[in-house]
């Protein structure tokens, strides 16, 4: 992953949607081309963002249950998180100017 991205697992996930702060959890996949083209963006949102938003990347082959209990059906699928609770979903690649525009009202 990424210098600024967090790697979600099985293990982690349920601490890191529970932050209080935002996280931005980036529903993916190795052999998704869509899923790769939003590396660049993702972490440089995060990167730009640091302290007032994470993201977090969840490969979906890794953690089939964790993708079926958010009814993830395609890739890439964006969804923030703050508290354990599920905000906003995206899906389909972005810029990253999409990804500020849409996420403007979240990020503090």
């Amino acid at each position: 992953m990424g210098e600024n991205t967090l790697t979600a697992t099985a293990e982690n996930f349920s601490e890191i949607i529970g932050s209080d702060t935002p996280v931005l959890v980036d529903f993916w996949a190795e052999w998704c081309g869509p899923c790769k083209i939003m590396n660049g963006p993702l972490e440089e949102l995060a990167q730009e963002n640091a302290g007032k938003m994470n993201v977090a990347k969840l490969n979906i082959d890794d953690h089939p249950n964790i993708s079926m209990d958010y009814q993830v059906m395609s890739i890439p699928t964006l969804m923030l998180f703050k508290n354990g609770e599920a905000l906003k979903r995206l899906t389909g690649a972005r810029s990253k100017s999409q990804l500020e525009a849409e996420l403007a009202e979240y990020i503090n």
